[in-house]
């Protein structure tokens, strides 16, 4: 079960966090991943984790946000099984607090970046005729979240986006569904917490962990899990939904 033999797979923002857990999952079920992050260094190094474990992926440099840079990586590609668009940036802020600039720069990674690349990818996942979409979406998109204004606002059109793609391609045999985590343990978090709470690092990622019902964060291999069955034939009759992969945050914080 859950075997992805052979499946051209390309995973955005996959140099560090949720995307590398998923690249690593993927390939070790047998997927050919094409690694894309904006840090070149990021996205060899997981290169080289998958092909030490055997697996086989491809490092590709790439900025979302650059329509003519995509186009380019994905018209280079022979051909194109599943898309995870997981690249993203977050943001701190009220509709107040938030600069012109930031909400800009959230635009144009989490909304454009996943745009261009379902515009070019989705001419591949065509020819597939057993195309596999996924985007990485968020608690954030349904639910009202503190001072994360800009943020909330790309993963509510991340969510659109998904319903949009599967009503669209269901004809072409195309599923698109997204994920929606709560917060998940990664090196933003770690990065987050040192800049805004020196000193008190380890009091506010208990504080932040306790925001679950479950009692943590997610890891991002639990996240990898559920991407991968929705990549699976096994989820094959499953197509425009979201996931929500939160510890109860969403049901159970009352």
């Amino acid at each position: 079960m859950f075997s992805l033999p052979d499946k051209h797979t390309i995973v955005t923002g996959a140099g560090s966090g949720i995307g590398k857990a998923v690249a690593l999952m993927l390939a070790k079920r047998g997927a050919v991943v094409y690694v894309v992050d904006i840090q070149e260094d990021q996205a060899t190094a997981v290169v080289e984790e998958i092909v030490k474990a055997g697996g086989k992926a491809i490092a590709k440099t790439v900025d979302v946000s650059d329509q003519q840079k995509v186009d380019a990586l994905f018209q280079s590609l022979p051909r194109l099984d599943i898309l995870i668009n997981s690249a993203g940036v977050s943001h701190i802020g009220t509709a107040e607090s938030t600069s012109e600039a930031d909400f800009d720069r959230l635009y144009r990674v989490n909304v454009k970046g996943v745009y261009n690349c379902l515009r070019a990818g989705i001419p591949l996942l065509k020819k597939s005729d057993n195309g596999v979409i996924i985007n990485v979406c968020s608690i954030a998109a349904t639910i009202g979240i503190p001072d994360r204004f800009a943020y909330s606002m790309t993963k509510g059109a991340v969510y659109s986006m998904t319903l949009s793609v599967a009503r669209d391609y269901l004809k072409d045999h195309i599923r698109c569904n997204c994920i929606s985590p709560a917060r998940v343990h990664t090196p933003f978090v770690d990065g987050f917490l040192k800049k805004n709470y020196p000193g008190r690092e380890q009091e506010m990622f208990e504080k932040l962990s306790k925001t679950q019902p479950i009692g943590r964060m997610a890891k991002p291999e639990e996240v990898a899990g559920l991407i991968l069955y929705l990549c699976s034939d096994e989820a094959g009759f499953i197509t425009g939904c979201d996931y929500p992969i939160d510890g109860g945050f969403t049901k159970l914080n009352n």
